[in-house]
């Protein structure tokens, strides 16, 4: 199921933006005192390769910060799929920060497509499952609200943004606390007021978690015809008053997540969409 609802921005896009011009300009850009300082230039930016475009706010925002007489012309829209040799966009101003923008802003634009191009491919992959595909906080340092972005861009869902908006109580979670029904008794009685949610590696921690109705119950690594009766026991719950969700964990790659949505799950999380990051190839290219 492909999320169709447009990703909101998020709140720290200019920050963002700020450390990362700080620590490739930093004192100024010195190669691009050999253009003259009146000059105009007009750059196209092509994509080499076929992709899911995302990040457009990222990459104005660059040229926003340098130099606001700088104007970008957009040909594709943000979550637009395209082809090899398509122009994205034309950007025209003073040369200068042009020039001195053309890195930082491709390296969003790049980044984020990536991440938006590898998730699409998930989402198509179990077309027609009814399950959503989600992400992780297997994200790159620094851009853990860009890359949750994309993620959404490419029609996936985010999963909790970071370890403060949710509990997940995870192996070590239980190992620590004396098995998984101390875990989940001692989340409720933080009263948290977030969402409760538990791995569990054997049916019997799943039915222990199902039993006590926790918002999502992750099944960890667990063979398919270990996750068929995980979702019966899931469905089985919820038509008894249940509100348990099914997520499936553990590495699921373009070759296996049919199966597994398949098999009935609500969601597969999905570190690879944000952790191993291809970045799409663009280039810029001045008019001559």
């Amino acid at each position: 199921m492909p999320n169709t609802t447009p990703p909101r921005l998020p709140a720290d896009l200019i920050p963002t933006v700020q450390r990362a011009l700080a620590e490739d300009v930093g004192g100024g850009d010195v190669t691009a005192r050999l253009v003259p300082a009146a000059q105009h230039a007009s750059a196209s930016v092509i994509a080499r390769e076929a992709a899911v475009i995302c990040g457009q706010a990222w990459f104005e925002q660059v040229f926003a910060q340098l130099d606001t007489a700088i104007a970008i012309r957009w040909e594709v829209g943000e979550g637009e799929r395209v082809e090899p040799e398509r122009r994205l966009c034309v950007v025209q101003g003073p040369a200068r920060p042009i020039l001195t923008g053309e890195r930082t802003a491709l390296n969003f634009l790049q980044a984020l497509s990536g991440t938006a191009t590898a998730t699409r491919r998930f989402v198509d992959a179990v077309a027609g499952t009814g399950t959503r595909i989600v992400d992780t906080r297997k994200t790159l340092p620094g851009l853990r609200t860009a890359q949750k972005y994309a993620v959404v861009c490419g029609g996936g869902f985010n999963h909790r943004i970071g370890l403060y908006d949710g509990i997940l109580i995870k192996e070590n979670h239980i190992a620590a606390a004396g098995g998984i029904a101390k875990a989940i008794a001692a989340a409720r009685g933080l009263n948290a007021g977030v969402p409760l949610m538990t791995e569990a590696e054997s049916l019997d921690e799943a039915r222990t978690a199902l039993a006590a109705d926790v918002d999502l119950l992750l099944v960890d690594d667990f063979p398919l015809d270990q996750i068929r009766e995980a979702v019966r026991l899931t469905r089985a719950h919820r038509a008894a008053g249940g509100r348990t969700l099914l997520e499936y964990s553990g590495g699921a790659s373009l070759d296996s997540v049919r199966p597994i949505a398949e098999t009935g799950v609500d969601r597969i999380a999905v570190g690879a969409i944000t952790k191993h990051l291809h970045a799409v190839d663009l280039s810029m290219r001045f008019a001559g």
